[in-house]
């Protein structure tokens, strides 16, 4: 795991040592740098050694240096592809490290090299002999990667503001971006927070042309529900075995590394799944997991967690956050927060990541096994929703909306006050824009409010819009999978994991997001995946071989945090964004309201406050 950078044109080496010490958290055991000064081609690499500590040094190179990379990320098939290459003639200097891969690999397959990758990447090849940049990012985007290009000049990085620590990217606000930043809760790609910066969305790769500065970017994968043409008599049963081998074969190959290696524990299905899994290749007392909880009662799992470290036997470690931790960590978690995103799960995950490296340098996690098996809220809402849309009146919404307003707000976990309330704003819209805006801080008159400019539900929304309209997905449910798994799996939650493990240091793997898994869930019709109420349908009846009953079908708490109470007690921040120009009065009233526990206002609140601490932190 490591951060990368680079750029094309004018610049000189400090300004590419700018941008590498940027990202020092990303790789604290090491940097490396290219500089190929007739060409203007400048490279870094951040590392974090994970796999042959000794022999994976970075830019690397192939036999004659003509191929190099800087690659940020874990190729698990790596010895499969390694074995396939030496056939094919290609000679490796190292003894099993997994970037040396890529290098012999794009010197095999070209453009073809990143569908073959099962792993978490973003890579940059530098093709010397046919002065090109070959770039490349996972299925999913769990490795980050910006761009920008103007005429002369293309710069790419690990994070945004290692990118904007070159003089040639410009740190203008893009107003479309900070309006999608409230809309989504997270800003979706390949928009980003800025002007002529983009992020290389997952499942994409890009060539620069560095005799004329063409760019050429294509899309090789995408998820989508695609339903086989014949179901098996005993589909629970066979589908169950398939996926229970899939899981335990993704979880094994995860468990590959030099350095210490843990597991993320909630005490809910998906990690539970994967600890369960472990036990099968590891012994337990060797393997860590980590728990973070809560005073609160309605957010804590952490009593969960340790029953299913006890019943494994793994060796279980446990933390708390409160207010008063919360309040510390916030200044330095935002600091290093890089892009604004308004999930505050980023504090529980923060803490979660810190606590562990303090052990381990490398951790599983359960991410991805809701957005694949359907195992979010939204699911339940989906029928109601479609039946309240064709039998209340359009006229009748307000006012129903309005009702429910006077509904006192509650600052519990996932409280029917905030489920009606939200359920409601979103069946405003029509069904395409139902997600975002059952997810999102501000919906379009809000914004309206905030900034005084028009919002069309139409432009702020057209990445999910289109997503949906151009599905070939029939129904709902599937339709609302592509979403979470496009989208918010993407830009938020894989996006929050990236940021609060490197910020100390740490890699997270998701072994259900293996390409085998993937393939396998994504074939599988939806009624398989929620059925009448039932969440994740398919994966609970798979793991009752594996897990306890009241595991499997506990209530699904997710990792939230006592936002809305801790808020109530906030100092409101002073406004650093100038551009555009904010309603001052229109945002204290949010603040007042919620305070006075009259509206549940927590996700504008805390977007606001990680947009306000990241303008601080740009203008410094």
């Amino acid at each position: 795991m490591c951060g990368i950078a680079g750029f094309v044109g004018p610049g000189n080496e400090q300004h590419l040592k700018a941008m590498s010490d940027a990202m020092i958290h990303r790789g604290p055991d090491g940097s490396g740098t290219f500089i190929d000064r007739p060409n203007g081609v400048y490279l870094a690499h951040r590392r974090l050694a994970i796999l042959d500590i000794a022999g994976g040094e970075q830019p690397m190179w192939n036999e004659d240096g003509q191929v190099g990379v800087v690659f940020n990320g874990e190729i698990y098939n790596h010895m499969d592809l390694r074995n396939e290459l030496v056939a094919k003639g290609h000679v490796f200097r190292s003894d099993h490290s997994d970037t040396e891969v890529l290098v012999h690999g794009y010197e095999e397959w070209g453009e073809d090299l990143p569908a073959r990758l099962n792993g978490m990447f973003a890579f940059a090849v530098y093709d010397r002999p046919r002065k090109r940049l070959f770039i490349g990012r996972d299925r999913f985007g769990k490795k980050p990667l910006y761009y920008t290009a103007r005429e002369g000049f293309f710069g790419f990085a690990s994070e945004l503001s290692a990118l904007l620590r070159h003089p040639h990217v410009a740190k203008e606000i893009d107003e479309k971006s900070l309006q999608k930043y409230f809309a989504y809760g997270f800003i979706p790609a390949p928009n980003s927070l800025y002007r002529n910066v983009a992020k290389l969305p997952g499942g994409h790769w890009m060539r620069y042309n560095i005799a004329n500065g063409a760019i050429t970017r294509r899309q090789y994968w995408q998820f989508e529900i695609e339903p086989p043409d014949r179901i098996p008599v005993d589909a629970e049963e066979t589908w169950g075995e398939e996926l229970r081998s899939l899981l335990s074969k993704a979880v094994k190959i995860r468990l590959t590394s030099d350095v210490p290696l843990g597991i993320f524990l909630s005490g809910g299905i998906d990690s539970s799944a994967v600890l369960a899994f472990a036990t099968r290749h590891i012994r337990p007392r060797q393997l860590k997991t980590f728990s973070i909880g809560f005073r609160e009662e309605s957010f804590d799992e952490s009593a969960h967690a340790q029953r299913v470290a006890t019943l494994f036997g793994s060796d279980h470690h446990h933390d708390v956050l409160d207010l008063d931790k919360a309040t510390d960590l916030i200044p330095g978690i935002l600091s290093k927060l890089d892009e604004p995103m308004g999930d505050s799960s980023i504090l529980p995950t923060y803490l979660l990541c810190r606590y562990a490296r303090e052990r381990v340098t490398v951790t599983l996690g359960g991410d991805g096994g809701d957005e694949l098996f359907a195992g979010y809220d939204p699911f339940k809402a989906l029928g109601p929703a479609k039946w309240y849309r064709r039998l209340v009146p359009c006229w009748l919404h307000g006012k129903l909306r309005s009702l429910a307003e006077l509904m006192p707000a509650s600052a519990r976990n996932m409280s029917l006050e905030f489920r009606i309330k939200r359920g409601l704003r979103g069946v405003s819209y029509p069904e395409e824009a139902w997600n975002p805006v059952w997810l999102g801080a501000l919906e379009p008159a809000e914004l309206e409010q905030l900034f005084h400019q028009p919002v069309r539900y139409e432009d702020l929304f057209e990445e999910a819009i289109s997503a949906w309209n151009n599905s070939r997905a029939d129904n709902l449910a599937d339709k609302t999978l592509e979403f979470y798994t496009r989208f918010y799996l993407q830009d938020d939650i894989l996006t929050k994991v990236d940021r609060a493990s490197m910020m100390v240091s740490l890699e997270v793997r998701a072994p259900f997001l293996d390409n085998a898994v993937v393939e396998f869930a994504r074939r599988i019709p939806h009624r398989y995946k929620y059925r009448n109420g039932q969440t994740k349908y398919l994966l609970k009846k798979a793991l009752k071989r594996v897990l306890p009953q009241d595991i499997i079908y506990r209530k699904k708490k997710g990792f939230g945090v006592p936002l809305a109470r801790w808020l109530r007690d906030w100092p409101e921040p002073q406004i650093a964004l100038r551009h555009p120009q904010p309603d001052a009065a229109w945002i204290s009233r949010q603040w007042e309201e919620h305070r006075a526990a009259h509206s549940d206002h927590r996700l504008f609140l805390w977007s606001w406050i990680v947009l306000q601490h990241h303008m601080v932190n740009m203008a410094g």
